[in-house]
């Protein structure tokens, strides 16, 4: 299904209910597993809407449309949408329309434009302020929700099952072979090491301590938020939904923390960023033990090493996919070992 499919001026008038006579399309953002296009539009006299939206539909790349298949990314960004956007101060794009075919697969989400915000960028990595815009947002997605039981009445967010997480153990494992061979120059010995070593225990850790678990993002980094720059645009914005899931909202954090900034800030920094989430979720009424709250960042600091060597085996390849699963390889494997995740994992509750 292409962008010129789908993209007409008929449709789009049908899905935003004003008269749409004409279009202008361009492809935007770096996304590996859905393709966004900006549309420009043009409507007929006396019709309005916005000048502008961001469409997006399945990827034109035949791997990651039949990983997307695979991991029901479709379904659950649009579900995310339906179900649980309009119930979440979290900022993310509005929605003028979502549909999805369970048979095909295909869909099409129809967003606001959140222009002149910028997209962050996973391998250059941000500063410390940015890093705390991030974290600071985070419990206006996880604290709402946080312990709701109602969440797994969801089917499609409520996945997190100790069978899937241990088959998610096994597949990262069967595709480690495939990341070395492609990036055992780039990444270091200790940390290749350290997947191999650690993986198998991250099962466990994914389906601990349900009790206290929410909506998490489950890719919560710099390439899927965008931010405010100087001609204006949100202070922050959370994008590309295809893998929330109910579960350990620290994780997000964790991940974020780990993978958005460079080693030597991490250090620095990052003490006073988890506070700064402890203090947020607060706000929202969820008082996080620090030990606890400790220990959860801790224990999930292997996560976007775990994302880097699964996703790069799955998506298509390109020159920046090497350089973001090499970037995040380097900064999470750097993390859990800083953080001696192997003393953790050993007693995950």
């Amino acid at each position: 299904m292409g962008s010129s499919d789908v993209l007409t001026p008929t449709f789009l008038s049908e899905a935003l209910g004003t008269p749409v006579v004409a279009i202008e399309t361009k492809a935007v953002g770096t996304g590996q597993v859905a393709s966004s296009i900006r549309v420009t539009l043009t409507y007929a006299p006396g019709g309005s809407g916005p000048a502008t939206i961001v469409a997006k539909l399945p990827s034109d790349d035949e791997t990651s449309r039949n990983t997307s298949r695979a991991l029901r990314s479709y379904l659950i960004e649009t579900s995310f949408y339906r179900d649980l956007a309009p119930h979440l101060p979290v900022r993310a794009p509005g929605c003028f329309h979502v549909s999805h075919d369970p048979i095909s697969d295909d869909f099409v989400l129809l967003l606001e434009d959140l222009a002149p915000a910028e997209q962050g960028d996973q391998i250059a990595g941000c500063s410390a302020a940015v890093a705390a815009i991030a974290v600071e947002h985070l419990p206006s997605l996880h604290g709402p929700r946080w312990g709701d039981p109602s969440l797994k009445d969801l089917a499609w967010l409520a996945r997190s099952t100790p069978e899937t997480a241990a088959f998610t153990s096994m597949l990262v494992l069967s595709l480690l072979d495939l990341f070395e061979q492609r990036y055992s120059d780039r990444v270091d010995d200790d940390i290749l090491a350290l997947a191999r070593r650690a993986i198998p225990a991250l099962a466990e850790v994914a389906s601990a301590d349900s009790a206290s678990w929410t909506v998490q993002h489950g890719d919560y980094r710099l390439d899927n938020l965008l931010f405010a720059t100087a001609v204006g645009g949100s202070a922050i914005a959370v994008v590309d939904w295809q893998t929330v899931v109910h579960g350990n909202g620290v994780m997000d954090l964790s991940y974020f923390i780990g993978g958005g900034l460079t080693v030597a800030d991490r250090r620095h920094h990052e003490t006073d960023l988890v506070r700064l989430y402890q203090a947020g979720m607060a706000a929202h009424g969820v008082e996080l033990d620090w030990d606890n709250l400790w220990r959860d960042y801790r224990r999930f600091a292997m996560a976007g090493l775990s994302m880097a060597i699964g996703a790069s085996g799955l998506v298509g390849q390109t020159d920046r996919g090497d350089d973001m699963f090499v970037a995040m390889a380097q900064r999470h494997g750097r993390h859990a070992l800083d953080l001696e995740i192997e003393s953790v994992l050993a007693s995950p509750s």
